[in-house]
């Protein structure tokens, strides 16, 4: 159970590559039901920080604690079957087999059932949960398709399915509107903050494009250097000196 609401709690969080330092004594909490976005310049420590949480790296210093457990270290499988699921930077789908069987994998991932139960239960609420991702995000007519033929937009939505496909209490997503048109950004913001809200989802997101970040966030850290240097709503962070200094740049005349 979430503790005063409070999903993901990271604590004191340092992380270094010998004497690199890629974190610095990150804290930040995101609550139930929220939209949290990290932003930052290239090297500012956010893929970093997705990764500590998910628990590909394990951290220098600090802890990290999910649902009022205590997660750091732990292994990353581990962390997924508790209800965290991530969506990388670089597309990670399976390419070689069909849109429906990417989701059925990942949707059987999450079973933790056995026997004959667990034959009813892939036969029956497996086919549902394919059908209602694969509606969700517009893919219904491409379930028999390679997933190697779609699209860079289409297969992007395709790992976000996979990672909602384990039905996760968390959601990393690692910039999922990278290399999408202006169209398909705004439809994949959309689409985001639908489902979030559907599901219940609590998101953590990193993304480069500011029009998604200011329009989906209800709060934003801003990372620089490895160290957090502001965090509050987007108008807020918008305005922040610091912020402006480090990252924005001047609002435009």
């Amino acid at each position: 159970m979430a503790r005063d609401g409070v999903v993901l709690a990271v604590e004191g969080v340092s992380k270094s590559f010998g004497a690199l330092a890629a974190l610095t004594d990150v804290s930040l909490s995101v609550r139930q039901g929220e939209v949290f976005s990290v932003i930052g310049p290239n090297g500012a420590g956010k893929s970093t920080l997705f990764n500590v949480v998910s628990g590909l790296y394990a951290p220098t210093a600090g802890r990290v604690s999910f649902l009022g457990r205590e997660i750091t270290g732990l292994a990353p499988e581990t962390i997924n079957r508790l209800g965290v699921a991530k969506t990388f930077q670089i597309t990670n789908i399976f390419p070689e087999i069909s849109v429906g069987e990417n989701v059925s994998v990942a949707s059987q991932s999450r079973a933790a059932v056995s026997g004959r139960l667990a034959s009813l239960w892939r036969r029956a609420d497996v086919e549902a949960r394919v059908t209602e991702l694969l509606e969700a995000f517009g893919l219904t007519a491409k379930r028999d398709e390679l997933a190697e033929n779609l699209s860079h937009g289409e297969q992007r939505y395709l790992e976000i399915c996979l990672a909602l496909a384990t039905e996760p209490t968390l959601l990393l997503l690692d910039e999922p509107t990278a290399g999408m048109t202006p169209g398909e950004t705004r439809g994949a913001t959309a689409l985001i903050k639908k489902i979030a809200l559907a599901r219940g989802l609590t998101l953590l997101l990193i993304e480069h494009d500011m029009s998604v970040v200011m329009g989906i966030s209800d709060r934003i850290a801003v990372l620089h250097f490895g160290e957090k240097i502001a965090e509050g709503p987007p108008e807020q962070i918008r305005n922040d000196p610091r912020v402006i200094e480090a990252y924005l740049g001047p609002p435009e005349a």
